[in-house]
């Protein structure tokens, strides 16, 4: 029986391995295995390409929130939509209906997975930007009365920062970046948000003071990280007064031992060492005495980060992960690590951060683990492309393990050599005791990254970056990590 008519026999296509065709004796191998019915058991030849295309984009008019997108896989198979700036709008998977939450770009994904006939799709993005009906919009007004605390929240249309101020300085006063009111008499208290040369304008008709009673319990509490890891400062955003000016905010700590005082919020907490570990809790008082307390709340600081691999082979670029995230440094815990990776292979000659290399979008925190190196305790954290740590070769033989493992798998894709699911993963040691502090050498030998997508890819080896003091290896282009920066 020939060859082909073994396999349509079968019913399934096969691949023959190039690097076999020229071993004396393959053809008598071969016709061995179709013999016993083995060889249809091997690998199937790669499923048939597909593409996914936005066939539909509306633009939003001002003040529309909602739109419908549509997109189309050549294959007709189902296409899925996700958001990838979920901050700012979400999408229907199947439905393609975006709800913006607020104004700005948004920018969306269509992708398709494939069957048993066809491979993955390469995802396609497409970016619509919803207007507010005005430049400047308000989108939080608190109902206030004399003495009471409430925050004013205003967004500007292409989410760049805001800032407040007042003039009815005899009915109330305004925080220029947090937007808290403090109202001192009843009145109208008009607020102004303002962004470059745009504001906009919002009055709130402070009613007389209830009757007198104590306090009630503080509201919308935040415990931020202060100006050092030994500092912590508490922002109450709302308290209703009992119709008595305020006299006191008390702050005291879970488990006990730090206490601050102040006559207003913020309240900064002198931890007289590290603050980890520790929540907090908030009394007003006023002239009839002290208010119950707020709930416990946890110490949570977002945090930005840049971690480089220096890629000797691809200067003056290398790779760069810039991303964002947020530490519980009442649990010890960091959550929503996203960010972006730089393809150092793509781009002309100008380096970060003027380049115009290709950056592969970084969603899906999908690792935590806790580590100690010198003493320090800290995580290394993992961010990937797709959701799920499935990026390099668990195949023994090429040293593959987990899936993702730094180091592992020789840089080969996972599956391969099947079709590429295209993933990618950067990770970050964060000190969560003081996650700004200059990070050591060994800190920094931690990073590693893993990039699987069509710009990371040279034929089937990933790019990746890992250092031999951490992971026994280098990266597959010679990518070692070199810096590692956190800031507030």
């Amino acid at each position: 029986m020939s060859v082909a008519l073994a396999t349509a026999a079968r019913g399934r296509i096969v691949r023959r391995p190039a690097s076999r065709a020229q071993r004396p004796g393959h053809g008598v191998a071969v016709a061995a295995l179709l013999v016993a019915g083995c060889w249809s058991e091997g690998p199937r030849i790669q499923q048939r390409p597909q593409s996914v295309a936005f066939t539909s984009v509306p633009s939003p008019a001002a003040g529309e929130l909602s739109v419908v997108v549509a997109a189309r896989a050549s294959s007709g198979l189902p296409v899925a939509f996700r958001s990838l700036t979920p901050a700012r709008c979400s999408v229907g998977r199947s439905t393609g209906v975006v709800v913006a939450t607020s104004a700005g770009a948004c920018a969306l994904e269509a992708s398709q997975s494939g069957d048993d006939d066809y491979a993955p799709a390469p995802p396609a993005t497409v970016a619509l930007r919803f207007v507010s009906a005005d430049a400047v919009l308000f989108t939080d007004v608190p109902v206030l009365s004399a003495h009471d605390l409430g925050t004013i929240v205003a967004r500007s249309d292409d989410g760049s920062p805001v800032t407040y101020s007042t003039t009815s300085h005899a009915v109330c006063s305004v925080g220029p970046e947090s937007g808290l009111v403090i109202t001192v008499a009843a009145g109208d208290c008009t607020i102004a948000a303002h962004r470059g040369e745009d504001r906009a304008e919002r009055t709130l008709v402070v009613s007389p003071p209830s009757a007198p009673s104590v306090p009630g319990a503080p509201r919308a509490v935040r415990a931020t990280t202060g100006d050092s890891a030994g500092q912590v400062v508490i922002h109450v955003g709302a308290l209703a007064s009992g119709g008595l000016p305020l006299d006191r905010l008390v702050v005291d700590s879970v488990p006990a031992g730090l206490h601050a005082e102040a006559d207003g919020s913020p309240v900064v907490v002198d931890c007289h060492g590290p603050c980890a570990g520790h929540a907090f809790t908030v009394i007003a008082r006023n002239g009839l005495g002290a208010g119950p307390p707020s709930a416990v709340t946890p110490i949570v600081t977002s945090y930005d980060v840049v971690a480089t691999f220096h890629e000797p082979d691809t200067q003056p670029n290398d790779t760069i992960f810039v991303g964002a995230f947020t530490l519980d440094a009442t649990t010890g815990t960091v959550t929503d690590l996203r960010g972006r990776l730089s393809e150092a292979m793509t781009g002309g000659p100008t380096p970060y951060p003027h380049d115009t290399m290709t950056w592969v979008d970084l969603d899906h925190p999908l690792s935590s683990v806790p580590i100690t190196t010198g003493g320090v305790p800290g995580l290394l954290v993992t961010t990937f492309r797709r959701p799920t740590t499935d990026t390099l070769s668990t195949d023994p033989s090429l040293g593959g393990t987990d899936g993702w493992a730094p180091g592992s798998g020789s840089g080969r894709y996972y599956g391969a050599p099947g079709p590429n699911p295209g993933n990618a993963y950067a990770t970050i040691f964060v000190n969560v005791a003081n996650p700004t502090a200059t990070p050591t050498q060994a800190e920094v030998d931690l990073l590693a990254y893993a990039d699987c997508a069509p710009g990371g890819m040279m034929g089937k080896t990933c790019m990746t970056g890992t250092s031999v003091a951490a992971h026994g290896t280098a990266g597959t282009m010679g990518g070692t990590p070199s810096s590692l920066v956190i800031w507030k």
